[in-house]
């Protein structure tokens, strides 16, 4: 489902057993690198969700040094976990680009958490997409175009669904208005799961 130029919707990609197997896998990767909280460049404040990486890379925030890929956690100092094989699956069969993923954003959202507008853009390889998946509650996603001032639309995403942003949408704004809670039983406390695999260095 194209839901503009580049932005794709692959609602029901992993099933009810793969979406398990890839909370499995995340759990274990949050045991070696710990949820954290990223703070905005220079006031420092905090965001509303917490988050980890998997890969080679990984994205952080702080008010001392901003927005940028590194290679360690920025609490405990080591390296980031593997990318689940799961994810690397979406990234080859729905993002289609001949290289791999350095980097796999993962967010937890609680049923207060947000992510305003915002233009994932601090990757070199921007011709390469972004690829997010979905676990557990149901959110509602906004996004528009490569103007902060354009119209938004606004859709569903629920779990297991995959969102391609590429081509022309890759530097589109987007967030997450809302979470839905108790709309999905994968995850027992409730909350969202967001997985973004990004490719950052050029190949």
């Amino acid at each position: 489902m194209e839901l503009a130029p580049g932005l794709l919707h692959l609602p029901d990609f992993f099933d009810r057993a793969a979406q398990e197997r890839l909370v499995t896998d995340l759990r274990a990767a949050a045991a070696e690198a710990p949820l954290f909280t990223p703070r905005m460049p220079r006031t420092g404040k905090a965001f509303s969700v917490r988050m980890t990486n998997c890969g080679p890379l990984g994205w952080v925030s702080d008010a001392a040094r901003g927005y940028r890929y590194q290679a360690t956690h920025p609490e405990t100092g080591a390296p980031w976990p593997a990318i689940p094989p799961l994810a690397l699956r979406a990234w080859a069969d729905a993002g289609g680009f001949a290289h791999a993923p350095e980097a796999c954003l993962v967010n937890f959202y609680d049923a207060q958490a947000r992510m305003g507008l915002h233009q994932d853009r601090d990757e070199q390889a921007l011709e390469a997409p972004v690829v997010s998946i979905s676990l557990g509650d149901s959110c509602l996603f906004r996004f528009g175009g490569t103007q902060r001032q354009d119209r938004t639309r606004s859709v569903k995403l629920h779990s297991g669904d995959v969102v391609v942003i590429g081509g022309a949408a890759r530097l589109c704004f987007h967030g997450v208005d809302r979470l839905y809670p108790g709309s999905s039983t994968l995850l027992p406390a409730g909350g969202r799961i967001n997985l973004t695999l990004r490719r950052v260095t050029q190949p």
